[in-house]
């Protein structure tokens, strides 16, 4: 009992030094099938298509590691969008219904897919595992955790103690945002667009985008950061790139047409 109790210890501490593209993968689809089961997601055939284009466009160039990437739009009027491991990523209705151009959205899908490629979250991930660390191999060694709220503790404290990203971590995904929006061809202007759009908004409504701003630190200094990037970009290239298509407005239309889904209790 002893030496598999140690063998299983191992493979805790193992567990904790390095999370491959596959495992990635592979975590970010459970936690996928578990987010697609509690969020009300967007069914519409014309919707999904929508933003599965737009969002594939950006991490066609974004990305190399043969993610299968996923998006998806969250039926609620939050401002809210967010991505797990494995390139899932999750924009909420409320957000697409102030972004009035294409490259609005396309600035925050680009900032949510730089988290992946980061790979801020699975760092997230590693670090909420090592504050745990201890505690696993107490419930693996002691039983500890035969006591149902301990062991609740011990699920509750990685996402309790890592749901943020850093400033450091924001700013690595603007850059990359940047990076991607130009890659693809769609003018980058839309992202520090976008965070002034939020920021207006939170001085004259802030419940309207309580939830973005829990989750995405965003300052001034934050939008001035971005048009330094997007200034190193001549004129005349940043006036040959998309800024908006009729085909992004007409999903933008079909959304806003649809029923909001009922809170769930």
């Amino acid at each position: 009992m002893k030496r598999s109790a140690r063998a299983v210890a191992r493979s805790v501490l193992l567990a904790v030094c390095a999370i491959s593209t596959q495992q990635e993968a592979e975590l970010g689809t459970q936690y996928s099938q578990q987010i697609n089961a509690q969020l009300p997601i967007v069914s519409d055939p014309e919707v999904n298509r929508y933003i599965n284009l737009l969002g594939s466009s950006l991490a066609r160039v974004a990305d190399n590691r043969s993610l299968q990437w996923r998006f998806y739009v969250v039926d609620s009027r939050e401002v809210n969008a967010f991505a797990v491991p494995g390139g899932f990523v999750y924009v909420n209705r409320g957000l697409i219904e102030r972004a009035t151009r294409m490259n609005h959205l396309a600035g925050v899908l680009g900032h949510e897919i730089g988290h992946v490629t980061r790979r801020h979250s699975v760092k997230q991930m590693q670090s909420a595992q090592r504050a745990n660390a201890g505690l696993t191999l107490a419930c693996i060694l002691t039983r500890v955790c035969e006591n149902q709220a301990a062991g609740a503790a011990i699920q509750i404290g990685g996402s309790a103690l890592f749901a943020k990203f850093s400033r450091d971590d924001e700013r690595q995904a603007d850059e990359e945002g940047v990076a991607y929006l130009l890659r693809a061809g769609i003018d980058p202007r839309g992202i520090p667009d976008m965070f002034r759009i939020l920021i207006e908004e939170r001085k004259r409504r802030p419940a309207g985008v309580d939830a973005w701003f829990s989750t995405h630190p965003l300052e001034e200094d934050r939008l001035q950061e971005t048009e330094a990037l997007i200034a190193r970009t001549s004129s005349a290239k940043l006036q040959s790139l998309t800024r908006d298509t009729p085909a992004y407005q007409s999903f933008r239309q079909r959304l806003m047409s649809l029923p909001v889904a009922a809170a769930r209790r």
